[in-house]
């Protein structure tokens, strides 16, 4: 959601966003806790160049509000396809 939102601010409006989670879940001390989420992402933007699109879902990745919930680590590969 946050990446569709930034890419709207920049008038870029895209024919399909996919996205695929993978969650790493560790036994602690405190019990089972999301240690890491890799994200895949792979849109169909028309007008956006590749450089625009790995800012933007570069900045939608450190500004998820998932991710500051779980306080986690979170890799991404972001792809733009034709």
């Amino acid at each position: 959601m946050q990446l569709s939102a930034l890419l709207g601010k920049a008038g870029l409006v895209p024919d399909q966003i996919a996205t695929s989670a993978v969650g790493t879940f560790e036994n602690l001390k405190q019990g089972w806790t999301v240690t890491e989420s890799h994200l895949e992402v792979t849109a169909s933007i028309p007008g956006a160049t590749q450089d625009t699109f790995a800012k933007l879902a570069d900045e939608a990745k450190s500004g998820c509000l998932m991710s500051r919930l779980l306080n986690t680590t979170v890799t991404m590969v972001a792809k733009l396809v034709a």
